[in-house]
């Protein structure tokens, strides 16, 4: 039996689930999926008691449910915590919906960690999947599915959680991540003085890295090594979405993939007899939310990134270089990078993913670190004096958290509190936001596509008087379009009026 304080909460099992579904046979659901990977996760403690000890049970909320109206063709599971733990003939349990991000799945086991530790739950099933491949491979075959069984049980709907953009930057044109993550990819690449065919080389060694990771991974949806070349340049197979980024430089939706881990007490976890050679702990973590995108300070940067990760290494009591694997999360290689920059991790000595990354592993919306946290897992499994260390992030870089995990018990675990982060975040100066006319410095910029057609584009820049300015496209305005891909725009003029409550860009001269 352990010596440890027997409220120390400590992850006992993982599962995860992928199927290459291609139109035959029974179709995958999210719910299934999910039940799959809970299964697997319950029977990997090695406890066959531990699901009667399950009291809460918490889903990482779907894509299609995380946008109001969204359409679900084939129906919806209205209560996704419920519906799982009827499956797996849980007894009764505190079911819980997630809100939107994909910083949940780390928030999630630091909140389960915390529920664990104060006595209020007994163990924690956390799972989320999507099954976005089946549905757009049955809507393409014809096929009629029904997504739409559902427990009647009470459930928790924690719901969407703020706004993650302003009226402002909707209407002057940010909006989907392909759309907006370019004002981050962008800007990043101004600070570091590169070129766009150096930073389109950057991109693609990044990557190359990660398709390598996800080839060998059982669970990736997508396990093909993708080499540098391949990925630097565009083609059928890797066509422009938007500037600077081609198809597979971006998170793939297209998956039937699924996670779950379960979490519980140390003093649980030996009274279920469960071995200590499954069990990992959370050394340290924190969490905290960032402004929407135009109102940070600096748009090459990411302050919640940066204190985020600093506050889950020192509350685990740890360096940079004591932890041997990470998993950093990878929508967009800016995210990547950015954490990097802000760990002083070399990604090309040491791999910053242990699944792949969502390009090539697969991104399963607001779930995919459930994998991370799973595969980490057990990776530290089989290393038991090593740590590692997980990313999540949500929304625009606009949610991080972050966790160390170790098999190495933790001296004395206590709660960690993230409250002086967002104080910190809070206190950052206000960048001023104004109306044309104006003209301003360019500082970041893209050229949206689709079906190969540039079809939108913005700037935003920064006046001669420090005001910052988003402008977008005239519709049809293939001229500006044309004048943002010709040339590199980081530094020129833009020219912006302001005409029916936006802000349009005019024209592009020259070096501001």
């Amino acid at each position: 039996m352990s010596t440890l304080d027997p409220r120390t909460p400590v992850l006992v099992g993982v599962g995860q689930r992928t199927m290459h579904w291609k139109g035959e046979g029974a179709a995958p659901d999210p719910a299934g999926l999910r039940a799959d990977a809970a299964r697997a996760a319950l029977v990997d403690s090695g406890s066959a008691d531990l699901p009667a000890a399950v009291d809460r049970v918490v889903v990482v909320r779907t894509m299609a449910d995380s946008l109001p109206g969204a359409p679900q063709p084939f129906g919806r599971c209205a209560n996704p915590p419920g519906t799982l733990a009827a499956d797996l003939g849980l007894g009764p349990v505190a079911a819980i919906c997630s809100s939107v991000g994909g910083d949940q799945p780390q928030a999630l086991v630091n909140e389960a960690a915390e529920a664990i530790f104060a006595g209020d739950a007994r163990a924690m099933l956390i799972a989320g999947g999507e099954a976005t491949a089946a549905l757009k491979t049955a809507l393409r075959l014809g096929q009629a599915l029904d997504w739409s069984r559902s427990s009647q049980s009470d459930f928790n709907d924690r719901g969407f959680g703020p706004r993650l953009l302003s009226d402002y930057e909707i209407a002057n044109g940010l909006g989907a991540p392909t759309l907006t993550y370019p004002a981050f990819e962008h800007a990043l690449r101004g600070r570091w003085g590169l070129s766009r065919p150096a930073h389109g080389a950057l991109m693609a060694e990044l990557w190359a890295g990660f398709s390598r990771i996800a080839a060998d991974n059982p669970y990736s949806q997508f396990p093909v090594e993708r080499d540098a070349a391949f990925l630097s340049t565009a083609s059928a197979e890797n066509y422009p979405v938007a500037d600077p980024y081609l198809k597979w430089h971006v998170a793939q939706d297209a998956v039937n993939q699924a996670a779950a881990v379960v979490l519980t007490s140390v003093g649980e976890a030996d009274r279920l007899g469960i071995a200590p050679a499954r069990r990992v702990y959370l050394h340290g973590y924190a969490e905290a939310a960032d402004r929407v995108p135009t109102e940070r300070p600096d748009l090459s940067r990411s302050r919640a990134i940066e204190l985020v990760l600093a506050r889950a290494l020192s509350s685990a009591g740890k360096g940079v270089g004591d932890i041997a694997l990470f998993d950093l999360y990878s929508c967009f290689p800016c995210a990547v990078v950015l954490a990097a920059e802000a760990l002083g991790l070399d990604w090309r000595v040491k791999p910053a993913t242990v699944t792949g990354g969502l390009p090539f592993f697969g991104g399963p919306g607001n779930s995919y670190s459930l994998h991370a946290i799973a595969t980490m897992a057990d990776r530290l499994r089989s290393a038991p004096d090593a740590f590692g260390l997980v990313l999540a992030n949500g929304g625009f870089l606009s949610k991080q958290a972050a966790g160390v995990y170790s098999t190495t018990p933790p001296p004395g675990w206590t709660p960690v509190s993230s409250a002086d982060i967002a104080r910190d975040i809070a206190a950052d100066p206000l960048p001023r936001l104004i109306e044309g006319p104006a003209e301003a410095r360019i500082d970041s910029y893209t050229v949206a596509f689709a079906k190969g057609a540039a079809k939108r584009g913005y700037v935003i820049g920064t006046t001669r008087d420090g005001a910052r300015i988003l402008a977008g496209n005239a519709r049809g305005h293939t001229t500006i379009l044309d004048a943002l891909r010709a040339d590199d725009p980081l530094g020129r003029t833009a020219c912006i009026a302001h005409d029916g409550g936006v802000n349009i860009i005019t024209g592009i001269g020259s070096a501001a």
